[in-house]
């Protein structure tokens, strides 16, 4: 059984980032520019939109954030995302999701210009994804396919079972895995909420992605011998031992699982940081089509 690191993995990407904004400060160029819009003071939306703005400075990246309280009217943020889509200077925009209820989210995500897209959301990048055009992808499936391509593992004709339909991830990971490409060329299956048997499927798989958002839901039983696990779940759980109060948890049981698996990725430590380094390539190349 091999750990898939995203720590090392995400660590590599940011190094190679590093050094080819080193190159562009040699010549003189302006450097990449992220901002970010978060709405409210959800705890968890915090600590991912700091690990974002941190790993822009890391890199040598630009970043802003704009922040408005939980009761923005959804004109002014509709003004906040029209200027940043106007200036010049600014390469990519995210919009911290989930957003309050009176926010329309599919209104404010079809607002980004698509060029500067960078979390993937928009239908015009996903039509795009669809189609194998090139295109922002959603930075967890991103990263996961860095992953995987990083650690050789072979996909190719293999069985993999997304657990999951979101469009964030289990939809768009689906979409990368099927396709003519490596990573890719897997046979897919999609299961869901209303997937009868899960379980069944899950043990016929040779690759899982597990992103349903449940902690501990994939057990050793719905696991054949040496598969290949990917975890995506991150969710708070409360933990008195812990000096924040809680623990974060994969959808994965890693302790009995893993030793069934050839490869499988650990939460934390695994999908979440390689979603970081999949949000800054997109960064880098949007910086890359307003600069040539």
């Amino acid at each position: 059984m091999q750990i898939l690191d995203g720590k090392k993995v995400s660590q590599e990407i940011k190094d190679s980032l590093r050094e080819k904004i080193k190159e562009s400060n040699r010549l003189q160029k302006r450097v990449p520019h992220l901002a970010a819009i978060l709405i409210g003071n959800n705890g968890a939306s915090e600590t991912y939109v700091a690990s974002k703005i941190r790993n822009c400075e890391e890199v040598g990246f630009k970043s802003s954030l704009v922040r408005f309280e939980n009761d923005v009217l959804e004109p002014d943020l509709v003004s906040a995302i029209e200027q940043l889509n106007n200036d010049e200077n600014v390469d990519g925009i995210l919009v911290q999701l989930p957003l309050p209820k009176h926010i329309n989210e599919e209104k404010i995500i079809n607002l980004i210009n698509p060029e500067k897209d960078v979390d993937g959301f928009h239908p015009i990048s996903t039509g795009k994804l669809v189609q194998g055009l090139p295109t922002f992808i959603p930075a967890t499936p991103f990263g996961i396919m860095m992953m995987l391509k990083h650690y050789q593992v072979e996909t190719s004709g293999k069985h993999a079972v997304v657990i999951g339909r979101s469009n964030i991830v289990g939809r768009p990971i689906s979409i990368l895995l099927n396709q003519n490409t490596n990573p890719g060329n897997c046979t897919v299956t999609v299961c869901h909420s209303r997937t009868q048997n899960l379980a069944a499927y899950c043990r016929q798989a040779d690759i899982i992605v597990a992103a349903l958002g449940i902690p501990g839901f994939l057990k050793a039983d719905m696991v054949k011998e040496g598969a290949v696990v990917i975890d995506v779940g991150i969710t708070r759980v409360e933990d008195p031992s812990k000096k924040s109060g809680f623990a974060i948890k994969g959808d994965v049981d890693f302790e009995q699982v893993a030793p069934k698996c050839s490869y499988i990725s650990p939460v934390p430590g695994g999908v979440g940081l390689m979603t970081i380094a999949g949000l800054l390539q997109n960064t880098y190349q949007a910086w890359l089509q307003q600069v040539r």
